[in-house]
């Protein structure tokens, strides 16, 4: 027989959210539902970009299968690509940066159209576990230790543990602090509900790959290679998904004397490819002919958070961005939220009703000092490529620090930070 059942509400279906349902969605000791403001599940942006620490997971998951489907970067160890950087903000651009990923099962990234990505999830769903149109507006912890919910529709529901997976803007994480902030005493803890602006734009695009002319007979470097095109105050990333039948295209421009203060209130709007262009006027051609090719571009506000004391109060756990929403210059995002998913996936799988409390602060001890130090790293990542960290533009040793920074990847294992966690549970229960 099954341990007695606990009910998980999961606020939010992106990467993360939908990583966690299909997880726990196969311990018949625990009922999910995953509550999604949206009309469907959907996801902005077009890229994604993993490492082998997360086709780990995946893997683990029985999921690698799926994902090998949709990739044009099929995990393969005989070889090992990793990012090409150059000095592009010039005429004569030049390479002066290799990065081969330092990984042990897969080499290099993976990379992935989004839309796709989140299919996959989508499709090993259960029926029966998504709700749409359920927007949370607020909870409250009742009688006999139950979560009640309520929702902008007017609708409400109750769980046991509540899973904030609701993004950068989460609700849960501003309702959260608020409360501990009051209950506590602690003001400053209202600082860290609301993002910030890293001083930072992004210009998106997506560049089919026709479009991109050969020169001398040789394509274009971005199809075969992910590439960094690098600058003062400025960088470009760019990348093939899509089966290489797309170039994901990015192209980031900084003013760091404008960090930390107010970006507007749309994160996200369109732009012409004049504004890019001119951005970006004096690139070398290489850099320009990914510009010059980029139709209807989007142009975003990069935001992240400052690095969180908790990611648990009570039984209400942040996860993904809610906890460590992270400007995008790892490429670690969506590997962070997927290993949140896993390694809260495996404690709550060890739990049971009167343990939850334990399981919580496993999740807690394992995962906020990785995914913080994450989420400065990927900041500080961002200032290197741009030439406005401590190591400016001195090339030796700028190259090694940047490989630094992608540490977090080798230091220990999925199965490792899974064990620990499920460790500290049982040690806490005196098993």
């Amino acid at each position: 027989m099954c341990t007695p059942k606990f009910r998980v509400a999961i606020c939010g279906g992106g990467i993360g959210g939908l990583c966690l349902a299909v997880a726990l969605s196969r311990h018949a000791h625990v009922q999910v539902d995953v509550y999604e403001g949206a009309g469907r599940f959907k996801e902005i942006g077009a890229g994604v970009m993993i490492w082998a620490r997360t086709w780990r997971i995946l893997e683990l998951l029985g999921l690698a299968s799926h994902f090998a489907k949709v990739t044009d970067t099929p995990p393969d160890p005989a070889v090992a690509p990793g990012f090409d950087y150059r000095r592009s903000d010039r005429p004569d651009g030049f390479e002066w940066n290799f990065i081969a990923m330092p990984c042990k099962l897969v080499d290099g990234c993976i990379r992935f159209h989004r839309a796709h990505f989140l299919d996959v999830f989508v499709d090993q769903l259960p029926a029966g576990i998504a709700q749409f149109g359920k927007r949370l507006v607020s909870y409250e912890k009742r009688e006999g230790g139950e979560i009640g919910l309520a929702f902008a529709d007017g609708t409400s529901a109750v769980c046991d543990l509540l899973v904030g997976c609701d993004g950068i803007k989460s609700v849960v994480r501003a309702q959260m602090l608020r409360t501990k902030a009051a209950e506590d005493v602690q003001p400053s803890l209202l600082e860290l509900i609301e993002p910030r602006w890293t001083g930072t734009i992004a210009y998106r695009g997506l560049i089919p790959s026709t479009d991109l002319p050969s020169v001398d007979g040789v394509t274009h470097r971005t199809l075969g290679s992910p590439m960094m095109y690098c600058g003062e105050d400025k960088h470009i990333v760019a990348y093939s998904i899509s089966q290489g039948h797309v170039v994901n295209f990015v192209a980031f421009a900084s003013e760091p004397e404008k960090e930390d203060t107010e970006y507007g209130a749309e994160w996200v709007t369109d732009c012409t490819k004049d504004e890019v262009l001119e951005c970006f006027a004096n690139w070398e051609p290489e850099a320009k002919q990914l510009l010059e090719r980029v139709d209807n571009p989007t142009k975003w506000g990069i935001h992240h958070l400052q690095p969180l004391p908790f990611f648990v109060a009570g039984r209400v756990v942040l996860m993904g961005d809610a906890a460590h929403g992270m400007s995008p210059h790892l490429g670690a995002g969506a590997g962070q939220a997927i290993e949140d998913a896993y390694v809260l996936a495996s404690v709550l799988a060890a739990a049971t009703p009167s343990s939850l409390d334990a399981a919580l602060e496993a999740y807690q001890q394992t995962r906020l000092p990785v995914a913080n130090h994450v989420l400065r790293a990927s900041y500080e990542s961002g200032k290197m490529y741009e030439f406005n960290s401590p190591f400016a533009e001195e090339y030796s040793t700028l190259g090694p620090a940047i490989k630094r920074q992608w540490a977090f990847l080798t230091e220990s294992t999925p199965e490792g930070e899974a064990e620990k966690a499920v460790g500290i549970l049982r040690s806490q229960q005196g098993q």
